[in-house]
């Protein structure tokens, strides 16, 4: 079985800019969540084994294929295989060319939407675990979690409409 035993993916030089709000934080967390790229960088991957291989981030555009050859990487020119993948003869290969682009879908703009107003709301209170507000002889205390930030993207509803676009 072919395994990824490395990835090594370049920044890009920006994020999308859908609104002013969703700041490159938010799409960092986004696309630690999913297996997507909206905007163009270098990818790097590593592979060992034999088998069938599918790049693990989309959409992928491979521009060389090499096999190391006990002492140096040598160009390999290797089958497609029926799954839209590549298939493996045997040994640690490494694939480069580009990941990412493309329209950013709805979902996933809405997901930006709701997680940048999320952070934004946890930022106005980092690192508060109890909060205790008085007015007049009102009182409210609240307390939460020390992991709520660390839950945004499940707290903020983001995550359900990213599902789709997973890791796999």
């Amino acid at each position: 079985m072919a395994v990824t035993i490395k990835q090594t993916e370049g920044a890009p030089e920006s994020y999308p800019v859908l609104d002013p709000a969703v700041s490159d934080s938010v799409w960092q967390r986004i696309e630690a969540y999913t297996a997507h790229r909206y905007t163009t960088r270098s990818i790097e991957w590593i592979v060992e084994g034999c088998g069938e291989w599918h790049p693990p981030l989309a959409p992928a555009t491979i521009s060389t294929v090499e096999v190391w050859r006990g002492d140096v990487w040598a160009s390999d020119i290797l089958s497609p295989s029926p799954m839209g993948g590549y298939c493996l003869t045997g040994g640690t290969y490494r694939f480069t060319g580009t990941v990412g682009g493309g329209e950013v879908p709805a979902a996933v703009s809405e997901a930006a939407q709701r997680l940048s107003a999320y952070m934004a709301a946890s930022i106005k209170s980092a690192g508060l675990t109890r909060e205790r507000v008085t007015a007049g002889s009102v009182t409210v205390d609240k307390s939460r979690s020390a992991s709520w930030a660390a839950q945004a993207m499940a707290n903020s509803g983001a995550g359900d409409l990213l599902r789709n676009f997973r890791r796999v």
